[in-house]
């Protein structure tokens, strides 16, 4: 290798890949790899992996989802951003952007890009994210200005109404998952789950548990995650 060849591979731009599908990750090592300004630096299933190859490999830009194995990616894009503030963040999920977009921006995120998109967007997305930019759809970006503008007092979405924490658990609801099963996989006792299942009802209106889970299991279908 002569020494323009080492310069070249030295500033090549590295990307950290986070899903906890397979196959989504083959993907879009696939797709980065083609690109000759950016490179693989690791991928991951989890959180702690992630913030384990994050300090590891220093990359310039993470690619996350939203759901990951006994966590999500809200919280991993809260945790590198008091990490290091310099590190871009780009979320690639299933996920309805009207309902995460906006919240992955708050944590730390740069942008927020649909699975489904075109491979050409998603690189598009990448290169716009690592020059500073937010990347969003443009109807998100329209929803984005749309909220800007309305009057603080005109009522808000239902699950805006929840927090990062209660949208968590609901999901987890959603997908069968009991209080227990809940509490160990975030960490928390049940009845702190319990606690959050009860402020969910509330601020959905919800009477039951029986109701709990069917408005639950019925949010996670029409996500399509």
């Amino acid at each position: 290798m002569n020494p323009d060849q080492t310069q070249t591979v030295s500033d090549l731009t590295s990307v950290l890949i986070v899903d906890d599908h397979d196959l989504v990750r083959r993907g879009l090592a696939a797709l980065i790899e083609a690109d000759p300004q950016l490179e693989i630096c690791g991928n991951a299933a989890d959180v702690d992996t992630a913030m384990e190859l994050v300090r590891q490999t220093s990359p310039k830009l993470i690619i996350v989802d939203i759901s990951l194995k006994a966590s999500n990616g809200l919280d991993l894009i809260k945790r590198v951003h008091a990490h290091d503030e310099d590190i871009k963040m780009l979320v690639s999920s299933m996920h309805d952007e009207m309902i995460h977009a906006e919240r992955a921006l708050k944590a730390g995120a740069n942008g927020y890009i649909h699975k489904e998109v075109a491979a050409e967007k998603v690189l598009e997305a990448i290169h716009s994210v690592l020059e500073g930019n937010v990347y969003l759809s443009e109807r998100m970006e329209k929803h984005v200005l749309q909220n800007l503008s309305k009057n603080n007092g005109e009522v808000e979405s239902d699950m805006s109404r929840l927090s990062d924490r209660e949208l968590e658990v609901f999901e987890m609801i959603g997908r069968g998952m009991k209080t227990r099963e809940i509490a160990d996989s975030l960490h928390l006792s049940v009845k702190t789950v319990d606690t959050y299942r009860d402020t969910i009802k509330k601020k959905l209106t919800l009477d039951s548990g029986a109701e709990l889970v069917c408005r639950a299991v019925r949010w996670v279908v029409e996500e399509g995650g």
